[in-house]
Order: C-alpha cells, then structure tokens, then sequence
C-alpha cells in the first residue's frame, strides 16, 4: 500500500463504518461522533485517550468513545489499522443485549487491548462485515467481539462537567456553524473571557475554538454522508471555504472529504 491511504469498504450492517489504513499521518486532537474499534496489523503509534497516553502495536485493538479527546502519532514510519466505527444507537442496543447482571456499560472502557483471541474475533468481524458473509455470521462475532470490548473488572465514572461549561458546550453543540465569539461563551457561562477558556479546556481537552472546529467537521460529516456536496457541506458547517474545511478534516481524520463522499456514494450507487 502508498505511504498513506485511506479507504472506506463497503458495510453489510448499517450504522456501521469499515476503514482500512495505513499511514505516517500525525493526528491533530480530536472526536468522533461514534465508537470506534480496530485492530493494528503492523508498525505501532502512541495517543492521547480517555485514559491517558497509550502505546499500541500489531496486533493490539484499539478503540475510542463518542466524544472522546485522542491524537495518534507514529511510533517510526508508518502504521496500519483496520476500524469498525459504530453509531451510538447501534452500540447502545447491542451493550444492552451483552449486559452482564443487569451492568450495562456506556463506553468501551480500554484504550488499548492486548488478547490474541479478541483480535482474531475481531479479524473475523472485520471480513464478514466487508464480505459476502451470512448475516447470522456477522451478527454473531459482532455480539461477540462488544460483549468482550466492554468488559472489564473495575471502571471510574467520568466527573461531570461544571455546569458552566455545560452552558457554553451546548451553545456550540447547538449551531456549530454560527459564528461565536469567546465573549458570547463568557456570557452564557457567566465566567470571565479568560475564566471560560481555562475551565473548558481543562473539562473538555479543548479550548473553545478547538472545540468549535471539530463541532464543524463532525456535522459536515454528517452533511456529506446525506449525500450534500462538498461547497454545500462546507458553507452549511460554517466553514470559510471547501478548502477550510478539507484541512481540518484531513488533520483529524487523514482522509479527505472527498475520500469520504466517495465512499459513501459508491454504497449508495
């Protein structure tokens, strides 16, 4: 494969995403909208995540949370994964049906794992998702492979965010194509400028217009996986032009969203 390619394979199981990558690309701070889970097959990279930093390597899986603030940079040259991204409704329904003992998890809570038997599941999920498997099959290793994923002994809850912050976050969250201003955050928060910043960025691993940025990317997403173009996604996300908006994209995601309206597209034709 070139030194860096993306590419997004065709689905059998809707609200489901198949990529496959290999790539040299460091990863600008940034979230997604789902749940994501892969495994590397060669070289190693080390992140930021929910966790901390981490280090990962062949034959290591990999996830994130919606929402959850990571980067990725390669540990040498280059490294390659394969990543099933999840739709939140989808996950929810399936960390019902794997609860143990009425304990339903809303994260998946290891950055990083190490089980030669979950990465084989999940090299089994990876191909009947992106073949001509029975859908019996897929279902099979996918209730598997969460049930799995989700496990573990002993997990803190998250601390909630200041209320605050809570305030000015859903301003964002609401019209992420409207143009705010930090003092506009400041008012609705009721905190100082100076105070607004230094309190979201120390409760969401953002500052505000960091925040804003990807707010943008996660609806042009969305936007272009409507079937939008790529000028009316990048006005409709609030972005000053398509090329704005390709850079963010490409630093977060290193796939274009070009790369991206094409591989929706030819699931569609």
């Amino acid at each position: 494969m070139a030194a860096s390619q993306f590419r997004m394979l065709r689905s059998s199981l809707p609200g489901v995403e198949a990529v496959i990558a290999t790539t040299g690309h460091h990863f600008a701070r940034h979230t997604h909208e789902q749940f994501g889970i892969g495994l590397m097959f060669s070289g190693a990279q080390k992140s930021l995540s929910g966790r901390g930093m981490v280090e990962a390597k062949a034959g290591d899986l990999i996830t994130v949370n919606p929402n959850e603030v990571h980067d990725g940079a390669p540990i040498g040259a280059a490294r390659s994964w394969n990543i099933l991204y999840f739709d939140p409704a989808i996950m929810d329904g399936l960390a019902r049906e794997v609860a143990e003992n009425g304990q339903r998890r809303s994260e998946i809570p290891r950055p990083v794992m190490r089980d030669e038997r979950l990465a084989e599941r999940f090299r089994a999920l990876f191909s009947a998702v992106t073949g001509d498997e029975a859908r019996m099959r897929s279902e099979e290793l996918l209730l598997s492979v969460i049930a799995d994923a989700m496990r573990e002994t002993a997990m803190q809850e998250d601390l909630a965010l200041p209320q605050s912050i809570v305030h000015a976050r859903s301003m964002i969250d609401d019209d992420p194509a409207a143009e705010i201003s930090l003092a506009d955050l400041a008012r609705e928060s009721g905190l100082s400028r100076f105070q607004v910043l230094r309190a979201f960025a120390r409760a969401t691993g953002f500052t505000p217009h960091a925040y804003l940025v990807q707010a943008r990317v996660h609806l042009a997403r969305r936007l272009i996986a409507g079937g939008a173009s790529l000028a009316e996604a990048a006005a409709a996300s609030g972005f000053a032009d398509q090329s704005h908006m390709t850079r963010a994209f490409v630093s977060r995601y290193g796939l274009t969203p070009g790369a991206y309206a094409r591989g929706h597209s030819q699931f569609l034709a």
